[in-house]
């Protein structure tokens, strides 16, 4: 199971994370409260948020998916096309990722483009493939990515004025909302059938 913030209890409650043996204080970083079968953890704990392979453009094949941050929609993260390396012809590295992962757009987060990939192939580098393991369905993985709690806080330590980033370590230290695996299909489901519900409507 993945690492979790510990929970304790005073007169009123507050919220601590053990951190080198010492329980810290971290109450005023926590955007609100969870049901009692949830738990808040860092987004280092759940993937491998920064770890990537790196691919120069000699070594990737000709008829392999490479993903540009054009090729994503603002806001739904719907895939708008798919490129090959062939038609493409990249001149820089690029990540690679697989089937599964997260693929997370780390330049201008405010956009928010976040995918999740159905094939293998290769990314910019502006996109981080997170790769969230057993314990995190990617579909919740992305929608808690796209959420408004996750965008306000890559507003807050984003860097840069005109192509604003999240760095790294604040990549890593962001909260996550973790309930079980079982509530995380519930959550994706209903979020699909209303998605379904707005797109009747506005057809």
């Amino acid at each position: 199971m993945p690492h979790k913030l510990e929970l304790f209890f005073s007169t009123s409650l507050r919220y601590y994370e053990q951190i080198d043996g010492k329980a810290a204080d971290i109450t005023s970083e926590i955007p609100f409260d969870l049901p009692k079968s949830w738990t808040w953890t860092r987004l280092s704990t759940l993937c491998n948020y920064g770890i990537c392979q790196s691919k120069i453009p000699e070594e990737i094949p000709d008829n392999a998916w490479v993903l540009d941050l054009e090729d994503i929609e603002k806001d739904s993260g719907t895939l708008l096309v798919r490129v090959s390396k062939r038609e493409r012809l990249p001149t820089s590295s690029k990540h690679r990722f697989f089937a599964g992962n997260v693929l997370y757009s780390k330049l201008r987060t405010y956009l928010n483009k976040v995918l999740v990939a159905d094939t293998n192939g290769f990314c910019t580098s502006e996109i981080l493939p997170l790769d969230f393991g057993e314990y995190i369905i990617p579909e919740y993985a992305r929608c808690v990515l796209m959420s408004k709690m996750f965008l306000d806080y890559t507003a807050q330590c984003g860097y840069g004025v005109k192509m604003p980033r999240l760095g790294t370590e604040d990549g890593r230290k962001a909260l996550f909302p973790l309930p079980s695996k079982a509530e995380q299909q519930r959550i994706v489901e209903t979020i699909q059938q209303y998605r379904q519900i707005i797109q009747f409507a506005q057809a």
